[in-house]
């Protein structure tokens, strides 16, 4: 099923009152997806696991509202970042502790991780990017989503996002040269 058939389904289900058909067409099309997006930002599964209900929360609950007037992707993606960076926000402290290294040999035991080794020290100088950095960098290199499709979910202008992009590219440039 296409993004928009999908979103026409949801839709059809929301004007009839079925809710509970729309979230669950809504999870078994985007749960996996969703999740890879949330571990790009939360490196720890269980952490990723929890947000990841929340954001499905989140939609449930504000699916009655939803205006479908932009892509109902979009606004998943958004209720998506919003709940990583809150999470990343409250809990600064215990993730600033950590550095590459540490991030690194965290996803080599992480059963949830399956990546080789230059995935593992991509995603652990990810991590270690500015939160905005980090955010554009993620949806341009994982998400593949052009500037203007970023721009709708995040906000800003297209010519900001691409100077996150550069400066987060660099960053990583530099952190993946210096072993």
């Amino acid at each position: 099923m296409t993004a928009k058939e999908v979103e026409n389904q949801v839709l059809a289900f929301v004007e009839s009152q079925h809710l509970e058909k729309a979230i669950e067409l809504i999870i078994n099309q985007y749960q996996k997806k969703i999740y890879y997006q949330v571990r790009r930002y939360i490196t720890f599964h269980d952490e990723a696991d929890d947000i990841l209900q929340e954001v499905f929360i989140k939609v449930w609950i504000g699916l009655p509202n939803f205006k479908f007037e932009s892509a109902l992707t979009s606004w998943i993606y958004r209720i998506t970042v919003n709940e990583c960076l809150g999470y990343i926000r409250s809990n600064k402290k215990h993730l600033h502790n950590l550095d590459a290294q540490a991030y690194e040999n965290h996803l080599k035991s992480d059963v949830f991780f399956d990546g080789d080794e230059f995935e593992r020290k991509l995603q652990s100088a990810v991590a270690m990017l500015p939160e905005k950095q980090r955010v554009v960098f993620i949806y341009k290199y994982f998400e593949d989503l052009k500037y203007e499709q970023i721009a709708v979910i995040l906000g800003g202008t297209v010519g900001s996002l691409k100077a996150s992009y550069h400066h987060a590219v660099k960053k990583i440039e530099e952190t993946l040269n210096e072993d």
